[in-house]
């Protein structure tokens, strides 16, 4: 017979596995992007720019599957209780790293590569706002586990995540528009990519809030 605990603990591993299985697309793409640039590749319009500068999206690519996958850990509570030091340790020296390196690269890119046209000004300026907010969260979340605020770090590093988990939710705003009508133009995609960047962010905003997950963080930290 399985006991209550049991179950709990099975059913806790079900948002991790989801947040993982979002992150496959980007990362398989990611690992194609550097399979490409490591390769004798022909060099086109739409991968001149990784060709000319390739260490930001390398950057981007390595550091935003470390901060996927292993930021997916951090949401299963009773791992993180049996494991603090894991939890710590991780969050220390790959999350937080890798989570800024995410954040500048991508702030680094949109400033200086030569995107393509369909990626117009409203695009641009979220991809600012969103960076920086990732970095910001971060930050902000790091100076407050120093000051042994649980709480609130755990809620600047939830949004964060959500951010950065952006590009996985993005297909997904993406698959069925292009499915039924074809590629985007310069503002649907723009709309479709703030789209992806909502939906985490609410469901971020939601997980805070949410009094029995609030309940858990506190036994997890206790």
């Amino acid at each position: 017979m399985i006991t209550n605990k049991k179950k709990h603990n099975k059913f806790e591993w079900i948002i991790p596995t989801a947040l993982i299985i979002l992150s496959l697309v980007p990362a398989l793409a990611g690992s194609a992007r550097l399979i490409e640039l490591s390769s004798e590749a022909e060099i086109t319009e739409a991968n001149a720019r990784f060709f000319d500068a390739p260490l930001p999206v390398i950057i981007h690519i390595i550091g935003s599957t470390l901060y996927a996958f292993l930021g997916a850990l951090q949401f299963a509570p009773t791992f993180r209780r049996r494991k603090t030091h894991w939890h710590r340790f991780v969050g220390k020296w790959v999350l937080v790293p890798s989570g800024i390196a995410v954040a500048l690269s991508g702030l680094w890119m949109n400033q200086f590569y030569n995107l393509p046209k369909v990626d117009g000004e409203f695009l641009y300026m979220q991809r600012v706002f969103f960076g920086i907010a990732m970095f910001l969260s971060i930050v902000i979340g790091y100076l407050a586990v120093l000051k042994r605020n649980y709480k609130s770090h755990g809620n600047w590093m939830i949004r964060a995540y959500a951010i950065g988990l952006g590009a996985g939710t993005q297909v997904f705003t993406h698959l069925p528009w292009i499915i039924f009508f074809g590629e985007p133009d310069e503002l649907t995609r723009a709309i479709l990519m703030l789209a992806g960047w909502l939906i985490n962010l609410a469901i971020a905003e939601w997980i805070i809030r949410k009094p029995q997950i609030k309940q858990i963080e506190s036994n997890v930290y206790a």
